[in-house]
């Protein structure tokens, strides 16, 4: 059972029903055999007989029907729709919620090696009162204190932010040594659970040019005595660093580069490494990776989307030792 990999279709209306062909073609004989998605059979069904795209689908009832082992197993979530890329938001959400609730349920009982979830638009979980996917599964987890994290990794190069998505204004709100303090303990212990070495961190500051270490800046105030008594923990953490210039240089001698809020060093991470990186919530109590993008709604039906994020998740989840 252990061995098993449970890919969460996510948002109907999107590129996922490609990704998810492109990738499955792209996998071996044993690796088919061990994939499972979560959906609608007869949502994937319609959209690949829209899409032109020849694949043999088999309906199952659990983890344990493992028939038709070259063929995408469906574990089926009802869903009620018309045209299969406008499924209603309310439809789509309720249908997300519920597929996202089994994967948990699944992979708490462990019964997988991990989870995948293909792209979702946040509006579809927005009753759940959660601003992303990451923050979902971390409340039905159960973690304190936000201490869950958010790192988009590459063989070369993860980075993380200590804010994930929240509106800029309340960036300088959120950030204070306890958070940072999680963020950093979570980031340390799960990446050597599961790269067997300590990281080397980079932590930036959050204003232009550190806001030049100014007496009341967040920088002097919250981030540097945050590495201060991070380091006197025993984390490999070096800063505040300036964001404009790390990512030319710089970033090569470290790990991961730590930010204070999403876009500082995910929009840098995407420009120099593009759909080659997936996105890994650490501090969970189970393996949850998704692609690095999002659900492509402008090229949907076009045969245009690129599979590289989503079959890097599954090789991730695959390699790894458990």
């Amino acid at each position: 059972m252990k061995h098993k990999i449970l890919i969460v279709s996510g948002d109907p209306n999107s590129i996922n029903s490609e990704i998810i062909y492109k990738t499955f073609k792209n996998l071996n004989a044993d690796t088919k055999r061990r994939i499972y998605i979560v959906s609608n059979f007869n949502l994937l069904n319609k959209q690949f007989k829209k899409l032109k795209l020849k694949i043999n689908l088999t309906k199952v009832n659990n983890l344990n029907d493992s028939r038709l082992s070259k063929k995408l197993k469906i574990i089926n979530i009802p869903l009620t729709f018309q045209d299969p890329f406008r499924v209603p938001v309310q439809n789509a959400s309720k249908f997300v919620i519920e597929c996202l609730s089994l994967a948990h349920s699944l992979a708490i009982k462990n019964k997988l090696k991990g989870i995948i979830n293909c792209p979702i638009d946040k509006i579809l979980i927005k009753k759940t009162k959660k601003n992303g996917v990451t923050e979902f599964f971390a409340s039905k987890c159960n973690v304190k204190k936000n201490s869950e994290v958010m790192m988009i990794y590459n063989e070369k190069l993860s980075v993380v932010p200590i804010t994930t998505h929240i509106k800029i204004k309340n960036i300088s709100k959120q950030i204070n040594y306890n958070l940072i303090k999680e963020k950093m303990l979570t980031l340390n212990k799960y990446f050597k659970k599961l790269f067997n070495k300590k990281p080397k961190i980079a932590m930036l500051g959050l204003n232009p040019h550190n806001a030049e270490l100014s007496k009341n800046s967040e920088e002097a105030l919250k981030i540097t005595p945050s590495i201060s008594k991070l380091k006197k923990g025993g984390l490999n953490i070096t800063g505040p660093l300036v964001a404009d210039t790390m990512f030319i240089e710089k970033y090569k001698k470290f790990n991961v580069i730590v930010g204070m809020y999403h876009d500082q060093v995910l929009a840098p991470f995407k420009s120099l490494f593009h759909f080659n990186a997936i996105n890994i919530t650490l501090g969970l109590n189970y393996i949850r990776v998704s692609p690095d993008h999002g659900p492509g709604k402008d090229i949907i039906g076009k045969k245009k989307a690129n599979s590289l994020s989503l079959i890097k998740c599954v090789k991730f989840i695959s390699n790894l030792k458990k």
